[in-house]
């Protein structure tokens, strides 16, 4: 099995011969990497049609803009889930419903936050295992407002991108997540304090 060195050194092999218009090492680069570019969109998204539809602009582009990347500035992957973050961004924008919350798909992606080894602002929430109670809570938020949490603390974006991505003023952002997380511990603890709430469900 390939080190992750050995990996990044490949998938860069790869981005420079798409560079080169050459088809038979782009579709080595999809098939390595589809999967988990897919599974990020799919995060965003929530959708899988909208995640396919994603996937597929963000590959067009990957082909389109090879010759751009830099191994200096980024990691294969970091680049080209950059590019799947952005398209998946831009048709959220495009859509009415800005972000839907499935329960069960929201649950893994709260999940994985939770036991990610690395430290997250979702600690602050003091959260139990719960997740549902997290979703429902989320769900009650304004879709903007929601949109940014999302993207704050499910998605590793900083206020500053959120606020670019979103087209805000980051003032705007900072208000709107401080007040978001300030509804959300009070829903959350609203939830705690019920007879079998968070804590002895």
């Amino acid at each position: 099995m390939a080190t992750d060195e050995q990996y990044q050194a490949q998938l860069r092999h790869w981005l420079a011969a798409t560079a080169r218009q050459d088809t038979a090492a782009f579709r080595q680069l999809y098939d390595a990497t589809s999967a988990k570019l897919f599974a990020f969109a799919l995060r965003i998204l929530i959708k899988r049609e909208l995640a396919e539809e994603v996937l597929q602009e963000s590959f067009v582009n990957i082909w389109n803009n090879a010759a751009s990347y830099q191994s200096s500035l980024a990691a294969p992957m970091t680049w080209m889930t950059t590019i799947v973050r952005n398209k998946a961004f831009d048709l959220l924008r495009r859509q009415d419903d800005t972000l839907e919350l499935d329960a069960d798909t929201f649950d893994k992606d709260v999940m994985t936050a939770l036991e990610s080894p690395d430290p997250t602002p979702l600690d602050a929430l003091q959260l139990s295992g719960d997740a549902k109670a997290l979703a429902g809570c989320m769900s009650r938020l304004d879709g903007q407002h929601r949109q940014a949490v999302a993207m704050a603390f499910f998605h590793d974006l900083s206020h500053s991108e959120v606020a670019e991505q979103m087209k805000l003023p980051i003032g705007t952002v900072k208000t709107w997540i401080r007040r978001s997380l300030e509804k959300l511990r009070n829903c959350l603890a609203k939830l705690d304090a019920l007879p079998g709430g968070m804590g002895g469900a």
